[in-house]
C-alpha cells in the first residue's frame, strides 16, 4: 500500500483529504504543522507527500525531506490556493515535484492520485 502524508495546518482540509485518499487506496497520515511533517516524515518516510503552501515552514518540510536519506525517492505536491508563479517557483526550487490547487475535491484527487494507487 502506498503512504501518504498530507501536511495542512486546516483539520478539515486533511480529514477530508485522508477520507478520499484512503478511499483511493492510500494509507494516509496526517501532519497538523511543520514540526510533525518532519518528525514524522524521520520516523517512516511517505511515498507522496502533500505540503499546504500556507503551512508555516512548508519550504522547511519539503527541503528537510530532500535532505533524508531516500528524500528524493518521495513524490512532494506543494498545495497552492491559487497558480500563483512566483509562489510555484519557490516550491519548485525548494523541491517539490508538482502543484495542487486548493480547495481540492474527490475528482481533483482522484484524478491526480488515482493512477498512482491503481500502481502499487
Amino acid at each position: 500500500m502506498q503512504r501518504l502524508m498530507i501536511a495542512d495546518g486546516s483539520d478539515i482540509v486533511r480529514k477530508v483529504g485522508k477520507r478520499i485518499l484512503s478511499e483511493l487506496g492510500f494509507l494516509v497520515v496526517e501532519a497538523g504543522s511543520d514540526r510533525e511533517a518532519i518528525m514524522r516524515c524521520q520516523a517512516q518516510l511517505p511515498n507522496f507527500l502533500i505540503v499546504d503552501a500556507a503551512l508555516e515552514g512548508a519550504l522547511d518540510v519539503i527541503a528537510a525531506v530532500r535532505a533524508m536519506p531516500q528524500g528524493k525517492t518521495v513524490r512532494i505536491f506543494y498545495c497552492v490556493i491559487e497558480a500563483d508563479l512566483k509562489k510555484m517557483m519557490v516550491g519548485k526550487r525548494a523541491g517539490a515535484d508538482d502543484f495542487l490547487l486548493k480547495p481540492f475535491d474527490r475528482k481533483i484527487l482522484t484524478s491526480v492520485f488515482g493512477g498512482f494507487a491503481a500502481a502499487a
